[in-house]
């Protein structure tokens, strides 16, 4: 949430780097091009992945509600005709809609869904091509168990999963905690975004960023495919948001042993909200090798994005006795001259070796380097009806340097009738955060409805070095990891046991004055894990897992609070979930019951003058469940959704006041519904519809204020076609079809309202 002053040479010189190669992309559309026909999603999977798990989770490649592979050469003696009506089916199912089931597990590997004892999917990057999805929570609108809301004061996303929220921080690449673009991230570098629900702390290690509880979101980087790929795309969202992407990809070498992928995606303009300006440059290479018994992978990659008078979240006064009506749905009450401007550079390196067909060695080690800045401003709206309502102003810088790495083997063998497959290795974070800020000292008058340009107050209020702030907080985790999954009677049953040993060591510092170290926090902790899985028949699993969560307490963050850096003490937490599961490769279900509990924290107003105070208070306790659907229902139609029913109570709350209450912000109930529809009367043309629908939010603990249930629907339709024997995509969506004004979320006490109608306009094509 937090930036720093000043651009260094060589993140000035990338963002400059970035914003060319998009121009340039953008120009390449409109020459000759050329059509190297095959679909993406059949190919093999990088050379990063190890071989042994490959073969284990190829089922789980194949996506569900795609039909079966067909050839997409042709014969050299095919008509134009055949090779158009061929290439057009190809294009076609490389536009379909692919949710996968199953994905990268941490220590245990990449596993398909139906024999893991964990709810886990994976939206893949065709997905996130047609739904010209912009940022990571963008993608997880498809998702029934997600919902995304922004951080304290700022622009940055924040995803609930289970009613608990997994910050930026605690996204993990390639199954590694801290090297992921921590405010927002572009969704263009990455194959596929995997999401798995529930507690990981043995999967994963603990999150950084102290959040991760309710669940996990782990990203996997493109690499090289054996098929060649070089893929135009342009992009127009309302009003005025135009950008591109440029995907290249080749393998080189004897057995096709070298491989490159190179991306390029940018955009900018003004949004749907008024006077609200976005922009964004995305630059990655990603390169691979591989032989019979090592595959070595190393990604490079930078990003830029950043708001400029963007539309904030609200809090409510502490005299405000209801939610304010919701207004005009395209209505910007932020100021012009709030801004953030976030850089990352970060990458990682991957090694793995087979020592023999039973035994694998694999090591990783990637790291992070940010520059932010931004100056924010938050309403606290202090009278519901006219909307009369004070605003800050704070300046805040934020720098933070990461190295993360993991390391550990494999092994397969057996030992009678039972199968065994044992995991063993360890990980270690470094994170070093430094920040520093600048205030308005008195907050200014505005409207909520009404909303005047005020112009930006002197923030003479100082707290650190502005120009080269001073560090808030040094982290380092440590962590050892045992497993051994055994698999009785034809692998129908499947028992895995394993532990995590984690040391946690947090210091925290006086940024704000003369950096001395303020706080300190150095503990072990052992977090165990059972699951069962048993397969009644081939094609049908049920599971039960038991299993712990571990994450740094929360850090007092945002602007206006008088608390503003105080970490909070780590938490474990435990989870019970037990599921069924149905999987026949075009279509997947899951059915999901599960509990559990972490300390809750929130920010509320202190005093009457504009400040907060950030709060641990009491425990929430989550029971809930979840059943999501995935793949083809009909030939020609496909369905990705589901539906979670959440029981979110606070419980030994300060003097009991609020125990039995409602967590603020945990909606009751959630359902999502994406439909695709190919038309039989035009070949090349799908319809595709989705539908939103979340329940009742509390605004406060005491529960007396609440949001009202809203529902969303988007519509769109795309077309593929031949010109020339090339391969073209057009799309067209529109977001919000009905212009709905609503507060979509109410998470961690402030207001955020949900996008306008947008309309938005995209077109591919394979050179």
């Amino acid at each position: 949430m937090m930036m720093m002053r000043g651009r260094q040479p060589v993140l000035y010189s990338l963002h400059r780097l970035g914003r060319s190669a998009v121009l340039l992309a953008t120009v390449a559309v409109f020459s000759p091009v050329a059509f190297a026909a095959q679909q993406e999603s059949t190919e093999q999977k990088p050379a990063s992945t190890p071989a042994k798990d490959v073969k284990k989770a190829e089922p789980s490649v194949r996506p569900t509600g795609l039909s079966s592979g067909t050839s997409s050469g042709t014969p050299a003696s095919a008509t134009p005709a055949q090779q158009d009506e061929s290439l057009l089916v190809t294009a076609r199912r490389r536009n379909q809609m692919e949710v996968i089931s199953g994905g990268q597990l941490g220590a245990l590997g990449t596993k398909k869904g139906l024999d893991v004892p964990f709810n886990i999917r994976s939206y893949t990057s065709s997905l996130i091509l047609n739904q010209q999805s912009q940022t990571l929570g963008e993608v997880l609108e498809n998702d029934p168990s997600v919902r995304t809301t922004y951080g304290y004061g700022n622009f940055s996303e924040i995803f609930v999963i289970r009613g608990f929220p997994v910050y930026g921080d605690d996204v993990a690449i390639n199954g590694l905690y801290g090297i992921t673009p921590r405010q927002l991230v572009s969704p263009q570098l990455y194959d596929q975004v995997q999401v798995m629900n529930g507690a990981s702390a043995f999967l994963n290690g603990a999150a950084p960023g102290g959040t991760g509880i309710g669940g996990t979101i782990n990203l996997m980087f493109k690499h090289a495919r054996n098929t060649p790929i070089t893929r135009v795309t342009g992009d127009y969202a309302s009003q005025g948001v135009g950008g591109g992407s440029l995907d290249v990809g080749r393998r080189f070498g004897q057995d096709k042993a070298y491989g490159l992928r190179l991306n390029v995606a940018g955009l900018a303009g003004q949004t749907s909200v008024d006077h609200e300006r976005r922009h964004s440059t995305a630059l990655g290479a990603d390169f691979d090798w591989h032989d019979d018994k090592t595959r070595i992978s190393l990604d490079m990659n930078y990003q830029n994005q950043g708001v400029n008078g963007g539309r904030p979240g609200i809090f409510l006064g502490a005299g405000v006795t209801g939610v304010p009506r919701v207004p005009s749905a395209s209505h910007n009450y932020g100021q012009r001259w709030t801004y953030n401007d976030l850089n990352y550079i970060f990458g990682m390196l991957n090694i793995e070796r087979d020592l023999s067909k039973h035994v694998t060695l694999y090591g990783a080690f990637g790291g992070l380097g940010s520059d932010e800045k931004g100056n924010y401003s938050t309403l606290t709206v202090q009278n519901s009806r006219t909307g009369a309502a004070t605003a800050g102003a704070m300046y805040v810088p934020y720098q933070q340097t990461n190295e993360s790495t993991r390391g550990g083997v494999r092994a397969h063998f057996e030992t009678g009738p039972v199968r065994h497959e044992l995991n063993a290795g360890g990980s270690a974070l470094w994170e070093v955060s430094r920040t520093a800020y600048s205030m308005a000292p008195t907050p200014f008058n505005t409207n909520l409805y009404e909303t005047a340009p005020v112009p930006a107050p002197k923030e003479s209020w100082v707290g650190g070095n502005l120009d080269n702030p001073l560090p808030t907080s040094r982290t380092q985790l440590y962590s050892l990891f045992f497993s051994d999954t055994m698999s009785f009677w034809k692998d129908r049953i499947a028992l895995t046991a394993g532990f995590r040993y984690q040391n946690m060591l947090i210091n925290g510092y006086n940024a704000y004055g003369n950096g001395a170290r303020t706080t300190r926090y150095n503990e072990d902790a052992i977090t165990p894990v059972v699951g069962l899985v048993i397969h009644p028949t081939r094609r049908t699993s049920l599971y039960f897992n038991r299993i712990e969560g571990l994450a740094q307490g929360p850090t007092a963050q945002g602007a206006n609070v008088v608390n503003l850096g105080q970490i909070f003490p780590p938490f474990k937490s435990v989870q019970y979930e037990v599921g069924a599961k149905y999987d026949t490769g075009r279509f997947a279900t899951t059915l999901a019951f599960y509990q559990i509990s972490q300390p809750n924290s929130y920010t509320e107003p202190f005093g009457n003058n504009g400040a907060f105070i950030f709060r641990e208070n009491g425990l929430q306790r989550n029971r809930g469940a979840e059943l999501s659907v995935n793949g083809q229902i009909l030939p020609g139609l496909r369905f990705n959704g589901g539906a979670t029913l959440i029981d979110a109570d606070l419980r030994r709350t300060a003097q009991g006041a609020t125990n039995g209450n409602t967590a603020i912000g945990i909606p009751n109930y959630t359902i999502n519904g994406n439909l695709e529809y190919d038309l039989p009367f035009l070949q090349g043309a799908t319809l595709v519809g989705r539908v939103e629908n979340t329940g009742k939010q509390w605004v406060n603990t005491r529960n007396t204020l609440h949001l009202p249930v809203w529902t969303r629907f988007d519509l769109g339709a795309r077309y593929t076609f031949a010109v020339a024997h090339k391969p073209l995509t057009l799309r067209f969506g529109v977001d919000n079809i009905a212009n709905t004004r609503y507060w979509a979320s109410a998470f961690n006490g402030y207001l955020l309202q949900g996008l306008p109608r947008t309309f938005k306009f995209s077109f591919t094509t394979d050179l």
